[in-house]
């Protein structure tokens, strides 16, 4: 169990360092900056990568409504709920305290005008509404884990997991970058709201809420559609 904690711990540091990363110091630099598109990838590549690296440890979650989703789908023992999620939290605020000495390097850095925290309303890149956020994230993590448990299903293709995942992750952010920068995972929300402060922490708590919520409903769906389910694949995503 240790193990799979230092990897879920390892995991969740560079999804936040490698996709928030990409928000802060590169979506909007000068002439040649990324944008929503490069964002959405970058958040896509670090589950990629990261399922290849550690999938065969921790099965890879990197994300509290994953790891709550895969038991809802009857994927992983509820024994393990607490370790993983505490590993991925504070894997995640690992991941934005370097991104934050990175970051605060550039003269005029804010830390307090976002350093990519998701929110709704006036902190919606888009100005959308509580409640348009609260269903994004809801159908979007649902749409992640189903994914995610298909993907990884005993019938399902071998190997090809993290390559699904991942590309369901950039997809779910090109759609969802602009209702609320995209959280779909509570411990990369929480992660730069710790540093943000203010009105990041105040709409913490949708960014927990909605995507176990949505993982959960998937879980329990998932779980009637194949009630056969061989043993699963070890690789997650998050």
């Amino acid at each position: 169990m240790t193990r799979k904690l230092v990897a879920e711990f390892i995991g969740t540091a560079w999804l936040v360092l490698g996709g928030c990363g990409a928000a802060v110091l590169a979506a909007a630099f000068p002439a040649l900056g990324i944008g929503f598109v490069g964002v959405a990838l970058a958040f896509g590549l670090t589950v990629l990568t990261m399922a290849f690296a550690i999938g065969h440890v921790s099965g890879c979650h990197l994300n509290p409504a994953v790891s709550f989703g895969l038991w809802a789908g009857g994927r992983f023992p509820a024994r393990d709920l607490p370790g993983y999620v505490i590993a991925q939290v504070l894997g995640g605020i690992a991941g934005a305290g370097i991104l934050y000495l990175i970051a605060s390097g550039h003269a005029g850095f804010d830390v307090h005008a976002g350093f990519a925290s998701n929110g709704y309303g006036d902190h919606s890149p888009g100005g959308y509404s509580l409640t348009a956020a609260l269903v994004c994230e809801v159908v979007m993590t649902f749409a992640f884990l189903f994914v995610i448990l298909g993907s990884t299903h005993g019938r399902a293709p071998a190997g090809f997991a993290p390559i699904a995942i991942g590309l369901c992750l950039t997809l779910i952010h090109l759609i969802s970058i602009p209702v609320t920068n995209t959280s779909v995972n509570p411990a990369r929300s929480t992660a730069p709201a710790l540093f943000a402060g203010g009105w990041a922490l105040e709409q913490l708590w949708l960014f927990w809420v909605a995507p176990i919520a949505g993982a959960l409903i998937a879980g329990f769906v998932y779980r009637w559609l194949s009630p056969n389910d061989p043993v699963s694949a070890e690789v997650s995503g998050g």
